[in-house]
């Protein structure tokens, strides 16, 4: 990936002195922007998270119950970082619940700790906390060593606790249960097992100004159903090691908010995504992406036609919900369900429609299309026999695999070359960065326009103009009135050098810079 610094290098430093001061006479808000994100600045990011429910009976804990224990729960973090704090959730719960104690410690496996790297949480300075009924609570921020893709410890001794409980069914991890204070206890092998997640919910870090985290909305394929349980290797996981190995997208996070059994346009099992899209999306730390892959539960619990067009209303409402605050989203297509007790000829047109307006619609700034990485080459209705789990729905270990190989990395590449000026941006004006990113020799830059009208009442006059290191005018690709609602520039620079540019889009009172690199 180019950089301003590498783009710049072969002038000297008189003249790079007159090209910025050029720069600051053409555009004086770019020069903050270029070296904004060089600095040393640094964020929240969430590194983990989990959606929360109200807890099915069968799914609470077990015996003896998890007042006055100490519950230990396992994790994998995405993103890595020396300073952090952790989000507690009693969202569902209708009682107070009460957490005595908290520590964090690097996991070993099988319930057991490195004790050398055991911390208490702290609260307000206090080490306990009683959470409200439909509350939650963040710690303090404290110092810890976290690298990438780690498994950590949570261990928590409770107080009073809630017969509704909050918490997260399929961790599709081990969490290890004992009576009484043993919240510093090391080995907790001995201990009564569950596989579920209780009032644990994020953990966020401290980190560069580059990092951002991308947020997979989803059912039980995303929490991962098929997946192996303490084997973390459900298709986000996968995603989140790629980017690991890579180095040019080492800085994304990778937030699962996958609930089992959920629906997106009806409470199945926990809020419907439209329902939690900001608790979820919208109310993570540092989201730059989203992608959505949710709707075959509204689809094969569907008793008549039509449900394919609302989840496409759905599905557009969500897009611009993120859109607006700046989050790119992703679409991906419905994984294939023949065989499945939810096909029939109905449901499999309504997928067909779900999909089809998913990969030509424009809706999405991408398309990953899962359908065609997990259909059979001979029956496309059905799920690819090495990746189905046997129940024809849900990917097996191998499907998941394949899904975390689907997802183009490119995807991800951007937030680094980033430059967002929208101080001035009302409501639902935005300028998207563009895709792909470097890119040579086209790209695709899209804006949306609030439905507000004009004093003329004929649209909003939109210029959208690319300019290079010197501030000059190298292309117009929008000079005329807009209607309201999405639009889409395909800009093709066979005829220019590799480096760094900036498009600018002014409507109104709302102006806007993105930086984009061409490089050949």
């Amino acid at each position: 990936m180019m950089s301003f610094r590498s783009a710049t290098d072969t002038l000297s430093n008189n003249r790079l002195f007159q090209t910025l001061r050029h720069v600051h006479r053409a555009f004086p808000f770019l020069i903050l922007a270029l070296f904004t994100s060089s600095a040393s600045a640094q964020k929240w990011v969430g590194t983990w998270s989990t959606p929360e429910q109200l807890v099915e009976p069968g799914n609470n804990p077990p015996s003896p119950g998890l007042t006055n224990n100490t519950l230990r729960q396992i994790l994998r973090v995405s993103i890595g970082g020396d300073s952090l704090r952790m989000k507690f959730s009693n969202e569902f719960s209708t009682q107070a619940v009460t957490l005595n104690a908290v520590h964090i410690a690097i996991s070993m496996g099988g319930g057991i700790i490195d004790s050398s790297t055991d911390r208490e949480l702290r609260f307000s300075g206090n080490p306990s906390i009683t959470m409200a009924p439909g509350a939650a609570v963040m710690s303090d921020p404290f110092q810890f060593a976290l690298p990438p893709l780690t498994d950590v410890a949570i261990t928590i001794y409770f107080g009073g606790t809630s017969t509704s409980v909050t918490g997260h069914p399929g961790s599709r991890t081990t969490s290890y249960l004992l009576t009484g204070n043993q919240v510093t206890r090391v080995n907790f092998s001995a201990a009564v097992r569950t596989d579920h997640w209780y009032v644990i919910n994020t953990i966020d870090v401290l980190a560069p100004d580059t990092a951002a985290a991308v947020v997979m909305l989803g059912n039980s394929i995303t929490d991962g159903r098929g997946s192996g349980t303490n084997l973390q290797n459900r298709w986000p996981d996968e995603v989140a090691r790629r980017l690991q190995a890579n180095t040019g997208t080492r800085h994304v996070a990778v937030l699962n908010q996958g609930i089992g059994g959920n629906c997106v346009l009806r409470t199945c099992l926990g809020p419907s995504a439209v329902s939690r899209f900001q608790r979820d999306v919208i109310g993570q730390r540092g989201v730059k992406w989203l992608i959505i892959l949710e709707g075959i539960n509204d689809i094969g619990g569907a008793s008549g036609s039509g449900i394919g067009n609302n989840l496409i209303s759905a599905y557009r409402q969500m897009i611009d919900t993120a859109h607006a605050h700046g989050i790119l989203v992703y679409g991906a297509t419905l994984l294939p369900m023949g065989g499945s007790s939810y096909y029939s000829t109905a449901h499999e047109a309504e997928r067909q429609i779900v999909n089809q307006w998913i990969r030509t619609s424009g809706a999405f700034d991408a398309v990953i299309d899962f359908d065609v990485a997990m259909r059979d080459s001979n029956n496309p209705i059905n799920l690819r026999p090495d990746g189905d789990s046997g129940d024809h729905l849900h990917p097996n270990e191998t499907g998941h695999r394949i899904m975390g190989e689907a997802v183009d990395l490119n995807l991800f590449a951007s937030s680094a070359t980033g430059v967002d000026n929208a101080m001035e941006a009302p409501e639902g004006f935005v300028l998207r960065q563009n895709y792909p990113n470097p890119f040579n020799p086209s790209t695709t830059i899209r804006y949306a326009l609030t439905p507000v009208p004009s004093p003329s009442g004929r649209g909003e006059k939109v210029s959208l103009k690319v300019y290079d290191l010197l501030g000059r005018e190298v292309a117009t690709l929008v000079n005329e009135i807009k209607q309201p609602g999405e639009h889409t520039v395909q800009w093709n620079t066979e005829e220019l050098a590799s480096g760094v540019y900036f498009y600018r889009m002014m409507a109104g009172s709302y102006v806007q810079t993105r930086k984009l690199v061409l490089q050949k």
